[in-house]
């Protein structure tokens, strides 16, 4: 047999048995292709260190009963939050990441009994001053945006599994999606979460029109969207680059689902998310690619949730011993049922009780103080509203999670011509019904609008806001920190986050949610302690009256 007969024959076997891209993807390859060599990682190993989580939840248990130890660590934690440990200053590192607690630490906590009253009541107070002091009573408000149901993984918790044959498909056009991001807009968006799940029909390149798309849709009377973040799958180093070359991206969020390995690999049996160490090494790859504004996240009730949140903390040290770059966010989302997701039925393998949820938020707030925490509507309102006080600093609103659900739902009120009040009502029944028409990716907990949302946190004495400011004055990383440092956030951020509350006002309340924000802003203007912040605030509010948009300080 010649080597020519040889190499034909392979040739004609290759050109034959090449796989197409679906093909290459249930089989394992990934929608985001390296076209660079040579990077070198840390292994997932080293990063996600088992051993030391299972030895220091094991060790903590006897120190979590002993109240001196829990009032020694919950101080320590208020100190380095105030950045009062001088270590935990950092100045020339350019990040805003300040780890709180050592996972030692963090473990006595977790390992606290949700059930005694007292100790509970010590550790979320210590949150909410570390909260208040960080944040003050600001939220960020958010909505996600899907782009396509399509996905050729397998996670067992999720409705979008490829195997799923209840799961209606859809990829939004072009035109639908102008048409989502000006229903959006409308309802008073600022800020936006793109999402789409991995499937070769609906591209990266997809990904990209589909950011410049939203961030050039305008509607009247002032409508913008000022920040685009992204949770899409995981990209190669080169196709990072292309993301940041948009020029589009605020964040990228991607989460690891669950840290354990063996929980991991049971829940993800195909696909190429099934891959824990490249999936894992993804914000490393972002580094490298330009990107260092990330969100990382676990879904809690897969896994036994001390595990994972000693896990995020050792992932977000790593990020920022390795690249100056600890996480801007991290998320807490909790299982909720998925048509044709069987772990998804009760919370999950391993459910996660609220106190146990409400306790992990803050014991995360304490261990991770700078760090945007981002809750969903997956949580009921009323649980929502416990956890803004125990440290969520974002939450999403009015979201959906099928794709094309708020164009339909505005056109649908619309030719309804209900009243407000009634209409408010009538979106929440809709969303319900539309909830079994099998196309969201979970259930969700808060079905309510933008307005009423944004109505309870000033009547709980919030101030919601969509500002984008420090992102564009350059006011992140060392320069952010400098003003944290000297407690100064509240004089750069609040008066901006009213900015945006009365261009919301002004601009898309309805009368009674005016009335009290109106009151709320005057009460808040007070609590600018700078008199030139104080001074340019007025200023800027008095051209906001006008009819002008977008200022800050």
């Amino acid at each position: 047999m010649t080597a020519n007969y040889l190499k034909r024959a392979t040739d004609t076997y290759l050109h034959h048995a090449k796989p197409n891209a679906s093909q290459l993807q249930a089989r394992g390859a990934h929608w985001s292709v390296e076209r660079e060599r040579g990077h070198n990682f840390r292994p997932a190993t080293e990063i996600i260190r088992e051993e030391e989580i299972i030895a220091a939840l094991q060790a903590t248990k006897s120190i979590a009963k002993d109240p001196i130890a829990i009032r020694d660590v919950l101080q320590k934690a208020h100190d380095n939050a105030l950045l009062r440990n001088t270590s935990q200053e950092a100045p020339q590192s350019g990040s805003e990441y300040v780890q709180g607690l050592s996972v030692h630490d963090a473990a006595v906590l977790l390992n606290m009994d949700e059930n005694d009253s007292g100790a509970m009541r010590q550790l979320f107070e210590t949150a909410f001053a570390v909260k208040e002091r960080i944040y003050g009573n600001r939220i960020v408000l958010f909505a996600p945006l899907y782009l396509a149901s399509y996905c050729v993984n397998q996670c067992t918790y999720c409705a979008f599994r490829a195997s799923n044959k209840a799961q209606q498909r859809g990829v939004l056009t072009r035109a639908e999606l102008i048409a989502e991001v000006e229903a959006l807009q409308r309802q008073g968006h600022r800020r936006l979460l793109l999402v789409a799940g991995e499937s070769p029909k609906y591209t990266f390149d997809q990904v990209l029109d589909a950011l410049r798309t939203t961030a050039s849709v305008r509607t009247e009377p002032c409508g913008s969207i000022r920040r685009i973040n992204v949770e899409i799958p995981a990209l190669s180093v080169s196709d990072f680059k292309r993301l940041k070359a948009t020029d589009c991206v605020g964040t990228y969020t991607l989460f690891q689902e669950t840290y354990h390995r063996k929980t991991f690999a049971r829940v993800h049996p195909a696909g190429p998310k099934s891959d824990y160490e490249h999936r894992l090494l993804t914000m490393d790859r972002a580094q490298l690619g330009g990107i260092d504004d990330v969100g990382i996240g676990a879904l809690f009730g897969l896994a036994d949730y001390r595990f994972e949140v000693l896990a995020m903390l050792q992932h977000a040290q790593h990020l920022e011993d390795t690249y100056r770059a600890g996480p801007h966010t991290v998320s807490i989302p909790r299982i909720q049922p998925a048509v044709g997701a069987p772990d998804s039925a009760g919370g999950g393998p391993r459910p996660v009780s609220d106190k146990q949820f409400a306790k992990l938020v803050a014991v995360l707030r304490c261990a991770v103080p700078y760090t945007g925490m981002i809750l969903s509507t997956r949580e009921s309102p009323e649980m929502r509203r416990m956890l803004l006080k125990l440290g969520v600093s974002q939450m999403s609103a009015g979201s959906r999670t099928d794709i094309g659900a708020y164009d339909k739902l505005e056109r649908e009120l619309q030719s309804a011509n209900t009243k407000a009040a009634q209409r408010e009502q009538d979106l929440a029944n809709t969303c319900t019904a539309e909830s079994k028409d099998m196309l969201a990716q979970f259930t969700l907990q808060d079905l309510r609008p933008m307005d009423e949302i944004v109505r309870e946190l000033l009547e709980d004495g919030f101030v919601p806001s969509w500002c984008t400011a420090c992102y564009r004055k350059g006011r992140t990383g060392a320069a952010f920190m400098a003003i944290a440092k000297k407690g100064d956030i509240h004089n750069y951020c609040h008066p901006n986050g009213l900015l945006t509350l009365k261009e919301y006002l002004l601009d898309y309340a309805t009368p009674e949610t005016k009335r009290i924000g109106e009151s709320v802003m005057l009460r808040e203007e007070d609590t600018i302690t700078s008199e030139r912040a104080k001074s340019a605030y007025r200023r800027k509010l008095d051209r906001v009256a006008l009819g002008e948009h977008d200022l800050y300080v």
